[in-house]
């Protein structure tokens, strides 16, 4: 009996032993429950043909105790094993899909959590206020890099407990509430990446035990509030890329303990405060990309701490006859468009950690010095200079520089011939210069050559054979002396190659299908011959096509409408002939509003101003910038050819047209009604064909339109009146059409003529464009101001990190 009282104590002390060293039962099933939802989320939302995979919740199950799990922490003390920490960062693996937020409900019962980590999970909707609340004694709370839409809940505003809050990279709108100021315990903010707008509430400055404060790439505005003032423990403040204006506080300069002070690209204004000569700890000052004015003050190369100074794209002036000896020793100078003249200053020698160097857009004049090349810098950029001479073969020999734009000079000779020993280039570009000579072949050893850039120049001969298997995305040759057939030994990862205006001749070969990732083809202004082949249609992922300015002839084939991301398709001024195929109305990238994306981003996060995109549109030759790129407009252009037969209705589908022009053909019938269907047109001319018939009242619908030419045809009737036809009253737009008449030609009608019905129209659409010359972004200039994101991941962040700046 006593043998069975004692098995009894000490079957029940286990008992009670094991309860008390495990999880509560309430969180290991809350946390199954998590894991079964986003499992069953995924495996729904997973296109995968493997199934869904996630890190690290392989060994939650119900027979284990939670504690044990791998990313699950709990409370270390003997009477109570409660979970207080989960890292649930990247589960998603190897193809991540949106999850719902709906699937965090049952984390949201584990209210002894002191620390969440949510980050990279691509969960999407609105953060759940009232589950956030049950979690009062959160410390840690990270929600960055998801899908959260909506506003910030007022209730994360209540959680007294928290010194960390991280919610960038993700799609929050709304405003910075001033309940913000209630997080008096707050170390670190971070809100960067949103679409967060307003003022920066005065109570930001309630926060003073606040050491990081990032608001970068939002929509903030107004001036930065005089309360950040008393932040005193402030050591990190990112404002960059909003829309703040107004000038930097004059006193900002008492936040003493601030080692980095970034307000890029806002609209601040006035003068550099002299009160941040008193910021002894301040490494990091980036005040580039605004409207400030004054003179650089010197007394900046003074402060011993700075290691990085962005100054570049104001209205600053630099004071060219200052002599500058610097106290500090900086890693990355950008005094882009600060009025430099002269040779590059000398000074920059001293700087023997320099690693990142941009004096674009001044006025420096002389050669490419000595002293410059054997540097070892990671990034270089002189472009939109005067400097000549040649390069000189030293600058190739180091091993650091992956970032050389030296575009826009003067510079001339040959290239030289040991190129390719400088390997870690990864951006190189040389365009708008007088270099001459080939290529050098050792150019094709730069085996992290992502984008090559070494248009109008004088270069001839041809091309180097790169590695198929490269890394090698944007090239662009355009506007030199090269000969022979076209070039297509480049990188099966080609997304651009632009090659217009050379001497290539031939017909297209089909290898150029090799190419499987190849978004925008530029080969116009050149010699091609032969037809255009149908297996062009399986260059499935192109967006813009320009083949303008050859000798192209036969018909064009049908088999062009499967190119469905197609948005720029231009073959005018070749000799094409038969008629327009109604397949043409298929192409889905002129049916949609095109976007802005573009999968090259995933490449490169510096932005690129296109300066080459000339076209005649509108009745003057004009550049369209990078806001008026691939990404926002579509044209087609079939002007210029032999074509024959009618306009085919199917036209009227493609409604994410900008610009149509099909002038200069034999093009005959009347003009389909259904062109009134393309809501996005601004452009749009016919002229120069045999058209007869009246101009089709549906026009009246185009309320973009701000130009229309139908010229020199066979026209009759009344011009269409309403919309924008009222505005369309130049003369010349109507010229050669004797029956037309209304009073956009000051020609009255005759009175008894009936008015024009509305003809039926057909679901479609269209637009105009006539091309000057033509590359959608080559040559460019570059801002280079951030890292560049290499998509095979051959290049992690990390080795990026030691050769280019961070934005």
């Amino acid at each position: 009996m006593a043998k069975t009282c004692l098995l009894l104590v000490s079957l029940g002390f286990l008992s009670f032993f094991r309860a008390a060293f495990c999880c509560p039962n309430d969180q290991k099933q809350a946390l199954l429950k998590f894991k079964s939802a986003f499992l069953e989320n995924t495996a729904v939302n997973s296109s995968s043909s493997d199934g869904f995979f996630s890190y690290g919740l392989e060994d939650w199950n119900s027979t284990s105790d939670c504690c044990s799990w791998d990313r699950v922490i709990c409370d270390s003390r003997p009477n109570s094993r409660a979970v207080i920490a989960l890292y649930l960062d990247s589960l998603q693996s190897p193809e991540p899909v949106v999850v719902s937020s709906s699937v965090l409900a049952p984390l949201f019962g584990i209210k002894s959590l002191m620390m969440l980590i949510l980050s990279s999970n691509h969960i999407q909707g609105q953060i759940a206020g009232e589950g956030i609340a049950n979690l009062g004694n959160l410390v840690h709370l990270d929600l960055m890099q998801n899908n959260f839409t909506g506003s910030i809940p007022p209730q994360v505003f209540h959680l007294r407990h928290l010194q960390y809050l991280d919610l960038s990279g993700n799609l929050l709108t709304g405003v910075l509430k001033p309940e913000v100021g209630y997080l008096q315990k707050l170390r670190i903010l971070k809100l960067d990446d949103n679409f967060i707008g307003g003022n920066i509430p005065m109570e930001i400055g309630n926060l003073t035990k606040i050491q990081e404060l990032s608001l970068r790439n939002n929509h903030f505005s107004g001036g930065i509030p005089l309360s950040v003032l008393n932040l005193k423990g402030l050591q990190v403040l990112d404002l960059r890329e909003n829309l703040f204006s107004q000038h930097i506080p004059t006193m900002i300069g008492r936040l003493s303990n601030l080692s980095t002070l970034a307000l890029s690209k806002n609209k601040l204004t006035s003068v550099i405060p002299s009160s941040i000569q008193n910021m002894t700890k301040l490494e990091t000052l980036k005040l580039d990309n605004n409207m400030l004015t004054g003179e650089i003050p010197s007394w900046l190369f003074n402060m011993k701490a700075l290691k990085n100074l962005f100054l570049g794209k104001n209205a600053l002036k630099w004071n060219n006859n200052a002599k500058i000896e610097p106290r500090c020793m900086l890693s990355g100078l950008s005094l882009q468009s600060c009025g430099l003249l002269g040779p590059i200053p000398e000074w920059i020698s001293s700087q023997r950690s320099l690693d990142y160097l941009d004096l674009s857009n001044n006025k420096l004049e002389g050669i490419f010095p000595q002293w410059l090349a054997e540097m070892e810098l990671g990034t270089v950029i002189l472009s939109d200079n005067n400097l000549t001479g040649s390069l000189p073969p030293s600058l190739f020999h180091s091993r650091s520089l992956s970032l050389l734009d030296l575009s826009r000079n003067r510079f001339s000779g040959e290239l030289p011939e040991n190129m390719g020993n400088a390997t870690a280039i990864m951006i190189l570009i040389l365009a708008e210069n007088s270099f001459s000579g080939k290529i050098p072949s050792s150019i094709t050893n730069i085996y992290r050559l992502l984008l090559l850039d070494l248009s109008k120049n004088r270069l001839s001969g041809t091309i180097p054979v790169f590695d198929p298997t490269s890394f090698l995305a944007f090239v662009d040759l355009s506007l030199n002396d090269f000969s022979g057939e076209v070039p297509l030994t480049f990188s099966q990862e080609t997304r651009i190659l632009a090659l217009r205006g050379n001497n290539f001749t031939g017909s297209l070969a089909r290898n150029m299908t090799n190419f499987y990732m190849l978004e925008h083809l530029d080969l116009h202004d050149n010699r091609i011959t032969g037809e255009l082949p149908n297996f062009i249609s399986e260059l499935s992922t192109l967006r813009s096509l320009n083949l303008r300015n050859n000798s192209l002839q036969g018909s064009v084939p049908s088999s062009i409408s499967n190119l469905s991301n197609l948005q720029i398709l231009d073959l005018s001024h070749n000799n094409f002939t038969g008629s327009i195929p109604a397949e043409v109305g298929n192409l889905v990238g002129m049916i949609e509003t095109p976007s802005t994306f573009s999968s090259i981003s995933f490449i490169f996060t510096f932005s690129i101003e296109y300066t080459d995109l000339i076209v005649n549109w509108k009745r003057s030759v004009q550049g369209l910038s990078s806001s008026a790129s691939i990404d926002i407009y579509s044209w087609l252009d079939l002007s210029k050819n032999h074509l024959s037969s009618e306009i085919p209705s199917s036209l009227g589908k493609l409604r994410g047209l900008k610009m149509l022009n099909i002038s200069y053909n034999g093009l005959k019938g009347k003009i389909p009604a259904t062109l009134g269907n393309l809501e996005s047109l601004e452009s749009i001319d016919l002229s120069h064909n045999t058209f007869s018939g009246p101009i089709p009242q549906s026009f009246i619908k185009l309320q973009q339109l701000t130009t229309l030419d139908v010229s020199n045809n066979h026209l009759k009737g009344k011009i269409p009146v309403g919309g924008q036809m009222d505005t369309m009253d130049d003369p010349t737009y109507y010229a050669n059409n004797s029956g037309l008449c209304g009073f956009q030609i000051q020609l009255n009608c005759p009175d008894n003529k009936p008015p024009q019905a509305v003809e039926p129209v057909n679901e479609s659409s269209e637009s105009w464009f006539a091309w000057e010359a033509m590359w959608i972004g080559f040559p460019f200039g570059f801002i280079v101001s951030a890292s560049v994101i290499f998509h095979t991941g051959f290049c992690t962040s990390r080795c990026l990190n030691n050769n280019i700046a961070s934005s």
